[in-house]
């Protein structure tokens, strides 16, 4: 009984690293993007290039470490649709972040877990339990007074600002979908290259519309120096998403956009010279209790493994 414990006690705490892990890469992986449009890169292009190449790198490590890598019907719909639900919502803060900030596109990445949780419990996914619903609200508290204190002083980009705010929904249905639908004998890094890759194809229809002729522009030093740190935080955040989402679950797997709300928020103040949002110190509380919270409820619920999920 207590090496199970201690068992369960070290899965929580690195599913809780990851968790920090993962939220943090997905945050500078916005701050990048920024950076490149900034540098003239077509955003599009840029994502998919990024992409294409992280999924490329994951193959080959997937093979490296010798997972199964069957392909199947099965197996073609995930990538095809989990690439789908991956491509929407960072092609959509990608496309936003000229016009709202990366802090506010950040801040879009908390509200996912309320989505998720919900969806989560009516599909019979999770129990509700008061101290993770308590670390949901805690942490979605803070994530709605950055993001409103934000939306306020943006005049002009209402229009941005309610797409980015379509960003959660879509990161929720993806979330679940991956936890339904995850193939039993495929190993994470496979699964997670295959995602990348079905992403680029989904964009690449409206980067062959759009910004075909801006493509020669992503060849300027500055921006294959971004690109190379894009591809780099893609590797290796994916990695560690897909491993977080088999260890956790989904709705623990949501609760990086909080990471991402705050962390993002911090690079974009400090490094990036966006205004400081009000009550930037009282979110950043609600936040991190509401984390707290929910990670010491997870460490005692039920769930269900991911490798032997049924669709």
């Amino acid at each position: 009984m207590a090496n199970s414990t201690k068992a369960r006690n070290r899965a929580g705490w690195y599913a809780l690293a990851c968790l920090l892990l993962v939220g943090s890469l997905l945050a500078l992986s916005l701050v990048v993007a920024k950076l490149a449009d900034g540098a003239g890169a077509p955003r599009l292009s840029f994502l998919m290039v990024a992409v294409t190449v992280a999924g490329g790198l994951l193959l080959v490590l997937a093979a490296g470490q010798r997972q199964s890598m069957r392909l199947d019907r099965r197996i073609v719909e995930y990538a095809l649709v989990s690439g789908a639900l991956f491509a929407l919502p960072n092609a959509l803060g990608f496309l936003a972040v000229r016009h709202v900030g990366a802090g506010f596109v950040s801040l879009s990445f908390a509200f996912p877990i309320l989505v998720t949780w919900v969806l989560a419990v009516g599909l019979g996914m999770e129990r509700i339990r008061a101290l993770r619903l308590s670390g949901v609200l805690l942490g979605l508290a803070g994530g709605v007074l950055l993001a409103s204190a934000k939306a306020g002083g943006m005049q002009g980009a209402q229009g941005w600002v309610a797409l980015v705010l379509a960003i959660p929904l879509i990161i929720a249905l993806g979330n679940v979908y991956r936890t339904l639908r995850w193939p039993g004998e495929a190993g994470p890094v496979y699964l997670a290259a295959l995602m990348l890759l079905g992403g680029a194809l989904a964009l690449a229809p409206f980067v062959l519309i759009f910004e075909m002729r801006q493509v020669p522009q992503l060849f300027g030093p500055e921006v294959i120096s971004l690109l190379l740190v894009e591809v780099m935080v893609f590797t290796v955040l994916y990695v560690f998403y897909f491993v977080l989402q088999k260890i956790a679950g989904p709705v623990y797997l949501s609760q990086i956009g909080m990471v991402a709300a705050l962390v993002g928020t911090l690079i974009a103040v400090s490094l990036l010279g966006e205004a400081v949002p009000p009550y930037l110190g009282l979110a950043g509380a609600l936040v991190a209790l509401g984390a707290v919270l929910f990670h010491r409820g997870a460490s005692r619920r039920e769930t269900t493994p991911l490798a032997t999920a049924e669709p």
